[in-house]
């Protein structure tokens, strides 16, 4: 059964979020034992989350998130550019079991919202270009991925909502604001309420 999206609540203060994300950071998500999942999939030691989900309530937000990178087909992404819909950040590799778990449910949220105007965009990192495309041919994904550039992508959301966890997955609002996170694979149920949510938000909030 999917747990319930909690209410939202307060962001935590941007200086307690920052500094832990940064020491995971730095200890190279390596908390977790290196290993061979039931998947299949060589584990290489990451931080596992449990599905946590944060919301940020609208007047808590930080900054909006910039980011940018060449996606897996040679493509150009830049954030900025989706600036005024929402954007669905999710952190993977082909070498985590729960994001081979979690892949499915990230394209059906994504086939379920995208013609509301959604956009999804996966971050792979710790990855080789080859398994990163032979995982989204193997799940059908259909939405773009950029290369993580040595940590530099994550390092964008260090001072909002960070995203500690492999996997883990960012909604931002149309200002470009973490408005939510699952720490921990995410189911489509929840992830696809809580874009519906953002989706639905105010024009004049969402843009204020």
């Amino acid at each position: 059964m999917t747990p319930p999206v909690p209410r939202r609540g307060s962001a935590p203060p941007a200086t307690a979020v920052a500094g832990a994300v940064l020491a995971i950071i730095l200890a190279g998500c390596s908390s977790g034992p290196a290993g061979t999942g039931s998947t299949g999939a060589p584990d290489k030691g990451f931080v596992g989350g449990d599905g946590t989900v944060t919301l940020v309530a609208s007047g808590d937000r930080r900054a909006a998130v910039s980011f940018h990178g060449t996606t897996l087909q040679g493509k150009r992404f830049d954030v900025a550019d989706q600036r005024g819909t929402v954007v669905v950040v999710n952190v993977w590799g082909s070498w985590c079991s729960p994001c081979i778990k979690e892949a499915p449910a990230l394209q059906s949220a994504w086939e379920q919202t995208r013609s509301r105007g959604a956009v999804f965009v996966g971050v792979n990192t710790r990855d080789g270009k080859a398994s990163a495309l032979a995982h989204e041919k193997r799940f059908g994904v259909t939405y773009p991925s950029i290369g993580d550039d040595g940590g530099r992508v994550l390092l964008a959301f260090r001072g909002a909502v960070g995203a500690a966890a492999i996997p883990s997955t960012l909604v931002l609002d149309r200002r470009g604001q973490v408005a939510a996170r699952v720490l921990g694979p995410v189911s489509a149920t929840t992830l696809r309420s809580i874009v519906d949510d953002v989706l639905t938000e105010p024009s004049a909030k969402a843009h204020a």
